[in-house]
């Protein structure tokens, strides 16, 4: 009982801390009121993620696109689940940060075919996008 209870703190404190691929390390840039886009991509069977792609691919072309309204970019790749036994629940999670929600539909929205017709290069999941107001 008692090592199963270390491999249950071991692998919350891997989920906790994780691996976290930051494109740029100003975290002072983020600001209360900010707008935050995250782009998260489930895991499931048969779902494959090429990290080296999108980091060094993908989210770099992205970061051009998107010009001076994207205000940083970070990377996080899934490591672990909520328990060793539990698979991740996501395979990778973006997040774009903007002043505004303006800046992000202005810049995203010509860019939008360009960027999503990229997915495929690198996933064979669909991302789910939640846009939101950064609060702390």
């Amino acid at each position: 009982m008692k090592i199963k209870f270390i491999l249950l703190i071991l692998g919350a404190t891997v989920f906790l801390t994780g691996f976290h691929e930051v494109a740029s390390t100003d975290k002072s840039k983020i600001e209360k009121g900010m707008v935050k886009v995250t782009i998260l991509y489930p895991n499931g069977d048969g779902k494959t993620f090429d990290m080296d792609y999108y980091a060094n691919k993908h989210m770099p072309m992205v970061a051009s696109l998107l010009g001076d309204s994207l205000k940083l970019l970070e990377i996080d790749k899934g490591v672990a689940g909520r328990t060793p036994d539990e698979p991740i629940p996501y395979l990778a999670i973006g997040y774009l940060y903007f002043d505004q929600l303006s800046d992000y539909r202005d810049s995203f929205g010509p860019n939008a075919e360009k960027i999503v017709s990229d997915i495929p290069n690198y996933t064979n999941t669909q991302p789910v996008i939640q846009i939101s107001e950064v609060v702390q």
